[in-house]
C-alpha cells in the first residue's frame, strides 16, 4: 500500500513516534505518582497515528490506533479515580 500524504505529514509522524516512546519509557517505570503523564503522552502519540491512518486511507491501522487510544484514556481514568 502506497502511503499517500507521507511528504504532508512526515514531520507529524517523528512527532507521534518520540511521543510513543517517551509515554513507553514513563509507563515502563516504576514511579506510579507520573504514570497518568504516561498515559496523556501515549493518548497524543496515538491521536497522531489515528489521524496519519486515515490520512493514509488505511482503516485497519486508524482502527488500531483507536482501540489503543480508547484504552490510553481509560487508564488515565483509572489513574485518576485510584489517586483521587
Amino acid at each position: 500500500m502506497k502511503i499517500r500524504y507521507y511528504q504532508s505529514i512526515s514531520g507529524i509522524r517523528w512527532l507521534g513516534f518520540f511521543l510513543a516512546m517517551t509515554g513507553v519509557y514513563i509507563l515502563s517505570g516504576a514511579n506510579t505518582e507520573v504514570q497518568w503523564i504516561g498515559w496523556l503522552i501515549s493518548c497524543s502519540s496515538c491521536s497522531i497515528w489515528f489521524y496519519a491512518g486515515i490520512k493514509d486511507k488505511d482503516l485497519p491501522r486508524a482502527l488500531m490506533e483507536l482501540a489503543y487510544l480508547i484504552l490510553a484514556l481509560r487508564g488515565v481514568y483509572n489513574w485518576v479515580q485510584i489517586s483521587g
